[in-house]
């Protein structure tokens, strides 16, 4: 009787350590949880998957007062050896663009006009 119940105890133990990681696997936090109304409005990647990776973003911004560029393009992926991920950050309330292209320019800069462009690299070791 004993040894069936201390299975329990840890049967139990295990189901809420699984359970704990299943919650955290599902809430990360996104770039609609941090303040400054975040959007994401468009997105390229290069074919490349052996060496460097470069990503684009076009990114809405509703509330540029309140707004944390540096946490929001903290939440963009990026990898090692020489990647690269760019992300423009345009106001919400004027023209923006919904396609990029993965040459620079990356957007036609006579129509849409970039509040702010943050780069974040992987490291190259």
């Amino acid at each position: 009787m004993r040894k069936n119940k201390k299975i329990w105890w840890i049967a139990l133990g295990l189901m809420i350590i699984l359970g704990y990681g299943i919650w955290e696997a599902f809430n990360q936090p996104s770039i609609k949880d941090l303040p400054g109304e975040f959007e994401e409005v468009a997105f390229v990647r290069n074919e490349q998957n052996k060496g460097s990776i470069i990503r684009v973003y076009a990114v809405t911004v509703g509330d540029m007062s309140n707004a944390k560029y540096d946490a929001c393009a903290d939440l963009f992926p990026t990898n090692d050896f020489g990647s690269l991920t760019k992300i423009y950050f345009f106001d919400k309330d004027k023209p923006y663009p919904t396609k990029l292209s993965i040459e620079p320019p990356h957007y036609d800069g006579s129509k849409y006009e970039a509040l702010m462009i943050l780069k974040r690299s992987g490291t190259t070791e």
